[in-house]
């Protein structure tokens, strides 16, 4: 069924309606239209992943690092809520914490039950939320592949792959990018 086009005269009404309306029955309007609004985007398949409740993150960095900010920034634009906390001693943190020597990276963040280490994709965190793993610690991306979140570096882009670790060190590519 194809929908009714309106024509000029149709549309000049409308707006000469609009010019008179009170604020009462602009407000009426407008609740009514968001009403609406939300009730289609309660059944559009994923409306409701877009409207969930972002996700709690610690990240903790160096304080002069410009690149771990640019990711904080990244993980804000895709739904997570981080709490940055500024350290000058990551090397204990992440030994504290348990990451991995051969995958670390310039910043660590905890999500969850889960670590989190380098410019991992924010992505590939709610696959691993969403997935819930028992047996994974954590997902690295190890060094600061350019490209990645909070490594744009222009056109460069180079392929890295995102590790999923374990406790007892065990390792496995969980993405590629």
């Amino acid at each position: 069924m194809q929908a009714k086009v309106p024509d000029i005269t149709e549309l000049e009404t409308t707006m000469r309606d609009d010019e008179m309306m009170t604020r009462r029955d602009w407000l009426a309007r407008a609740a009514s239209m968001s009403g609406r609004a939300f009730a289609l985007a309660a059944l559009l398949p994923g409306a409701s992943s877009a409207m969930a409740k972002p996700t709690a993150i610690t990240v903790y960095k160096d304080p002069s690092c410009g690149c771990c900010t640019k990711w904080v920034e990244h993980l804000r634009a895709s739904g997570f809520t981080p709490d940055v906390h500024d350290r000058s001693d990551m090397d204990a943190l992440k030994d504290s914490l348990g990451v991995p020597t051969a995958l670390r990276s310039c910043h660590t963040a905890v999500v969850g039950r889960y670590l989190v280490e380098g410019h991992v994709p924010a992505g590939d965190l709610r696959k691993l939320i969403d997935a819930a793993p028992a047996n994974v610690l954590g997902l690295a991306a190890p060094g600061m592949p350019a490209g990645s979140p909070g490594m744009e570096m222009g056109g460069r882009a180079d392929r890295y792959d995102v590790i999923a670790f374990d406790s007892k060190g065990a390792s496995h590519v969980f993405a590629h990018h």
